[in-house]
């Protein structure tokens, strides 16, 4: 399977609580929703139903899994919304149990302890896109493990001077190429990177 990560992103690497002010408030931040202001449908939705309709399975930390699952099923009935009830699911966590994860059809449990080991199976596998939304501290993981495939970076023209980031801080190199690249008129750019072949 090809690991492909699609992240909100600020212009100074920032993926925290896009979507709302009470997303995730670690470290104080206050930001929570700042990607609303440069969403529109057709680019930045555009990419986001993209990213979905490829992809075979999702995969999640806990917390966004828990975010997702706390929202999606209840809005069934629209396409976009059944997809993602539908879709088979992976949720990365040392703290959820099987019982916990009957929350949101199809979902997986894949133990904090065995997930680099786990991931690298699924990867290794037969099946198309495995997809990672969010879950920040899982995407750093992945990159840093040299697992990631492809990354579709929304980018928004906003810096919030602090926050999570995707990116491994441990000196971890890594080479992307740029595929493409679309603008909004809002600002943002949908940019998508895959992982070079190695010179």
């Amino acid at each position: 399977m090809r690991i492909v990560i699609s992240e909100f992103i600020s212009l100074d690497g920032v993926v925290q609580a896009p979507g709302g002010p009470q997303e995730d408030t670690d470290g104080g931040f206050a930001h929570g929703g700042w990607s609303h202001p440069f969403f529109d449908p057709e680019v930045v939705g555009g990419a986001f139903n993209a990213a979905l309709e490829e992809a075979e399975a999702l995969l999640f930390g806990r917390r966004t899994w828990q975010t997702m699952a706390g929202a999606w099923p209840e809005r069934a009935g629209d396409p976009f919304a059944d997809r993602m009830n539908s879709i088979r699911k992976y949720v990365v966590t040392g703290t959820l149990g099987d019982d916990d994860t009957k929350a949101w059809d199809n979902t997986t449990r894949v133990p904090a302890a065995d997930a680099v080991a786990e991931l690298r199976e699924l990867a290794a596998a037969e099946g198309g896109v495995l997809l990672v939304m969010g879950s920040p501290t899982l995407a750093r993981t992945l990159l840093g493990e040299g697992l990631v495939d492809e990354l579709r970076l929304i980018v928004m023209p906003v810096m919030l001077g602090g926050g999570k980031s995707i990116f491994p801080d441990d000196g971890t190199k890594a080479a992307f190429e740029l595929v493409s690249t679309t603008a909004s008129d809002t600002g943002a750019q949908v940019c998508v990177y895959r992982r070079a072949t190695p010179q």
